[in-house]
């Protein structure tokens, strides 16, 4: 690039009445584009408070999606576990029917004169097919309620009959007529219960 100082007439007449004229605008140049020697305390202070608030939003956006995710995974936990128990309870009346296949004498599991192998051959398979439907329940969460000799909890236990009683304490339950199931902390069926009372 031509150099202007020498080419310009108006800058040549300029230089001639001062020769010393170039020189002032490069020097004036350079230190307008000199950076400052050092930042003030106010502008240190404001980036700081700056990075601070900047940090601050970080940290609760962070804590904000991880409350979300907790969340999400708690909502999607409950409806998996409401959507399981429409299927669990049409399985419990199964499984009753089975403990009532497994408490009949052997005579009515099919026992007949001369071929008690076989009447002991079906109660196994019964009772196998019981407890895999047991397993089967306990894999989704689902945990029998204790009701006998227990005290009577109306949350967990359903009174069909009360009767009187010297050997059992004032509400404890005596019988329990039909198993009572939990799906994790809830509910799923009461235990139908015979509850003692005193005379």
């Amino acid at each position: 690039m031509p150099n202007r100082r020498y080419e310009d007439p108006e800058f040549a007449e300029a230089a001639a009445a001062d020769p010393n004229a170039g020189d002032e605008t490069a020097a004036e140049q350079s230190e307008a584009a000199a950076p400052p020697e050092a930042a003030t305390d106010e502008a240190l202070a404001a980036l700081e408070k700056e990075r601070d608030t900047l940090k601050e939003q970080l940290l609760r956006t962070v804590a904000d999606f991880d409350n979300y995710r907790k969340r999400i995974e708690r909502e999607r936990r409950e409806l998996s576990d409401y959507a399981a128990t429409d299927v669990l309870l049409e399985l419990l009346p199964i499984i009753d029917n089975f403990e009532r296949a497994l408490q009949a004498p052997a005579s009515a599991l099919g026992a007949t004169a001369g071929r008690p192998a076989e009447s002991e051959a079906f109660k196994k398979g019964v009772e196998l097919i019981h407890k895999q439907m047991l397993d089967l329940l306990r894999k989704r969460g689902v945990t029998l309620i204790d009701a006998l000799g227990a005290d009577f909890d109306p949350n967990v236990h359903q009174a069909v009959i009360h009767e009187p009683s010297d050997e059992h304490r004032e509400g404890e339950v005596m019988q329990e007529l039909q198993r009572g199931y939990k799906l994790g902390d809830r509910l799923l069926r009461p235990a139908m219960v015979k509850v003692a009372k005193r005379q």
